[in-house]
C-alpha cells in the first residue's frame, strides 16, 4: 500500500473540514494560554488551502505540499502561519516530482517537515509546542519502518503516539511563545498547536483507512 497523490489531496480536504469543526475548541485552548486565535487562524488557513486545491490537484505531491505551505504562510496570522507553512514547504522537498509515497518516503516527508518547524521555532522537546507531537510521530513512523510494518498499521501507531504525546503537553510548562509568559500557570493546559498536529495526523490515518 502507498499514499497516492489523491490521498494527499483528500488529507488536505479533511484537514479543512476538521479545522472548521474544531475551530471553537482550538480557540478555547488558545484562550487559556495564548492569544485566543489559533482555531480561527487554522480554520482560515485551511479554507484558503481548500480553495486553491482544485488548481494544483493534478500536480505532483511536492508541488501540492509547497503550495499548501505558501498558502498558510500568506493567510494565517500569529505563529501558526510561519510554523505550519514551514512544515509543508520543507515536507515538499523530499516529495518533489513524486506521485505516491511508501512508508519510508512518508516518514522522510514528515521528518523534514518537523525539522523545519524545530528550526523555525527554535523549540526543543518539552517546551510545550507542536514539536512535542511532531517529533514523537516521526519517531513512531521510523520505528514502524524498522519493524517493516504496513502503511496503515504504521499510521495507526503514529496516531496512538500523537495522542499520548499531546496529553503529555498538559503537564509541561511552556517555554516558547505567548504561553511562556504565564510561567507555571501554563501547566495544566493542553497545547493548541500540538492539538492541531494530532488532528492532522488523525486525518491522514482516516483518509488512508477509509478506502
Amino acid at each position: 500500500m502507498v499514499i497516492t497523490k489523491q490521498h494527499i489531496v483528500s488529507w488536505l480536504q479533511r484537514c479543512a473540514e476538521v479545522f472548521t469543526a474544531q475551530r471553537d475548541f482550538l480557540t478555547q485552548l488558545d484562550s487559556d494560554i495564548g492569544d485566543g486565535d489559533h482555531g480561527l487562524n487554522m480554520n482560515r488557513g485551511f479554507n484558503k488551502v481548500l480553495e486553491k486545491l482544485p488548481s494544483v490537484a493534478d500536480k505532483d505531491i511536492g508541488f501540492i505540499l509547497k503550495n499548501t505551505g505558501m498558502t498558510l504562510l500568506s493567510s494565517v496570522g500569529g505563529a501558526s502561519g510561519p510554523l505550519f507553512g514551514t512544515f509543508f514547504i520543507r515536507a515538499a522537498q523530499s516529495t518533489n516530482a513524486k506521485q505516491s509515497l511508501d512508508l519510508s518516503a512518508l516518514c522522510q516527508m514528515l521528518k523534514e517537515g518537523a525539522e523545519g518547524v524545530v528550526m523555525r521555532g527554535k523549540a526543543e522537546p518539552g517546551d510545550k509546542t507542536m514539536c512535542d507531537v511532531w517529533l514523537p510521530v516521526v519517531a513512531a513512523l521510523e520505528l514502524a519502518c524498522q519493524q517493516d510494518l504496513d502503511l496503515l498499521n504504521a499510521l495507526k501507531q503514529s496516531v496512538d503516539r500523537a495522542q499520548l504525546a499531546l496529553e503529555a503537553t498538559i503537564t509541561m510548562q511552556a517555554r516558547k511563545g505567548r504561553a511562556s509568559y504565564l510561567g507555571e500557570r501554563s501547566i495544566g493546559h493542553q497545547d493548541p498547536g500540538a492539538t492541531s498536529v494530532m488532528l492532522m495526523i488523525e486525518a491522514l490515518y482516516h483518509v488512508v483507512s477509509d478506502e
